[in-house]
């Protein structure tokens, strides 16, 4: 009798915590078909907003540029971030402790500090260059854009990198070494494929992220818009229908990631398991 009312319990609040998260996102997607611009009332079916956002200058203009800064980096900061497990992981555990304890500082950082700290660099560097001949002066816009966004992204990738490499065996980059590879052979052979998953996962985080920040974009992106910053500025009169249909191709199209990079992981996880079954 405990039995069934547990799993009562459970298969309820499976059910509550689902329709919490993804309810809200199934309103949106139907309202994106709404005839009319309300979002009290479904008055019909339509597919008008989708052919009206393909001609929104201002926001298709916002999305691109929200794609490229995310994408950029995206990329560098998961470069650096893994550059930097593999030198974390080189340390002794003290300093190893200490580094990991200060990079987790940006994580754990209200947003607005973040956002406002780093405009305030920005600020100081015109400031000191505007006295130099050969700096450039005017870099609020999308280089300070892309600035802020590798330097709150590059923790993540750290965090999620790290945990990877400390599960390595570090016996099999040393038999890499005695069979005849190079330090660079080893690197790319062994421990590069055993990373790879956390890299991926550190990448796509960094890539939502990224689209998904304002707080930090809107200090430090100068006259740059992002998708963020012009979905606020609508909000200031109403979010038009097209904002839900923009809204709910991006989550077709993100879910579509996550859904091949899970087939991608299970095959290399099925390859693997059989290697090992025929060893």
């Amino acid at each position: 009798m405990k039995t069934k009312h547990l799993r009562l319990m459970q298969r309820t609040y499976v059910i509550l915590f689902f329709g919490f998260m993804y309810l809200p996102i199934a309103y949106m997607i139907l309202f994106s078909f709404n005839e009319s611009k309300g979002y009290a009332l479904f008055t019909g079916f339509t597919t008008k907003w989708y052919a009206s956002l393909l001609t929104n200058s201002s926001i298709l203009r916002a999305l691109v540029v929200s794609l490229e800064v995310a994408l950029v980096s995206a990329v560098v900061a998961t470069v650096l971030g893994t550059a930097a497990s593999l030198g974390i992981a080189g340390m002794n555990r003290t300093s190893r402790l200490v580094i990991t304890n200060i990079t987790y500082i940006p994580v754990v950082n209200p947003e607005i500090i973040t956002g406002i700290s780093l405009m305030l660099l920005f600020v100081a560097y015109q400031r000191f260059a505007a006295g130099v001949s050969w700096l450039p002066d005017t870099i609020m816009g999308m280089p300070t854009l892309l600035i802020a966004h590798v330097a709150f992204n590059v923790p993540y990738v750290i965090f999620n990198v790290s945990p990877k490499l400390r599960q390595l065996d570090i016996h099999l980059y040393e038999a890499a070494l005695d069979l005849g590879c190079a330090p660079k052979q080893a690197f790319f052979k062994v421990i590069l494929p055993e990373i790879s998953p956390a890299i991926l996962s550190s990448f796509l985080i960094c890539l939502t992220y990224s689209i998904d920040d304002f707080m930090i974009s809107y200090f430090n992106c100068g006259t740059v818009e992002t998708l963020p910053i012009a979905i606020y500025s609508m909000t200031r009169r109403k979010v038009s229908p097209e904002i839900y249909a923009l809204s709910t191709i991006m989550f077709g199209a993100i879910l579509a990631v996550i859904l091949l990079s899970n087939v991608l992981e299970g095959r290399r996880y099925k390859r693997d398991l059989n290697a090992q079954q025929q060893m």
